[in-house]
């Protein structure tokens, strides 16, 4: 999935989910202005910030990868616009999919003993 040489697109703010291949490729084209059978993914996020689904041509037939959280919530950028995207790298985006993961240890409390002998 996370070819480095592919360029990554997030759309800012929420965006309703239940939308399968066709409808987010369409939003992809018509509000976002870009090509959705392009070397691209396309990174959308529900309102309540737990489900991230990722479009992706692979030059014949797209994939909708999806992650759903159990708890906690992704870190999005909100927008007053429905139509603003980010440019992502692909570290960006590893880390954003792996933030939760992330945040749940930082809330442990982990104390680490020296080993005396």
């Amino acid at each position: 999935m996370l070819s480095d040489r592919k360029k990554i697109y997030l759309a800012c703010g929420a965006t309703d989910l239940r939308k399968n291949i066709d409808a987010l490729s369409a939003l992809v084209r018509e509000s976002f202005k870009l090509d959705p059978y392009s070397d691209t993914m396309f990174v959308f996020c529900n309102k309540s910030r737990d489900i991230i689904k990722i479009l992706e041509w692979d030059g014949d037939g797209f994939w909708l990868h999806m992650k759903k959280i159990e708890h906690g919530r992704f870190n999005w950028p909100d927008t007053a616009g429905e139509t603003a995207t980010m440019d992502l790298t692909h570290l960006e985006l590893e880390i954003l999919i792996g933030s939760t993961r992330l945040r749940s240890k930082l809330k442990r409390k982990i104390i680490l003993q020296p080993n005396i002998a």
